[in-house]
């Protein structure tokens, strides 16, 4: 039986099948509300935005920063680029 996570995550059996799968709590929680939302497309691939890698270091750092990436000011380009996608 699915566990209830409370009136944050809406789709408790999708965030338990991630977090089983090693997904973090907040990425599973991003994933199983997006699914139970019926104007969200998760599995569909997303906009044309450019690549990281074509980011500025001020740009990759200040969206580590809205993603809340601790450490993020000692970080070079590379580790700010992994540290985003593996967030």
């Amino acid at each position: 039986m699915t566990k209830d996570h409370g009136p944050n995550i809406k789709d408790d059996e999708t965030y338990e099948a991630l977090r089983d799968q090693g997904a973090s709590e907040q990425k599973a929680a991003r994933i199983a509300n997006a699914k139970a939302n019926e104007e969200m497309h998760p599995s569909k691939k997303g906009g044309k935005s450019p690549s990281y890698e074509e980011w500025s270091k001020d740009d990759l750092y200040g969206r580590a920063q809205e993603v809340g990436i601790e450490g993020r000011s000692d970080m070079t380009k590379d580790e700010l680029i992994d540290a985003l996608r593996n967030s």
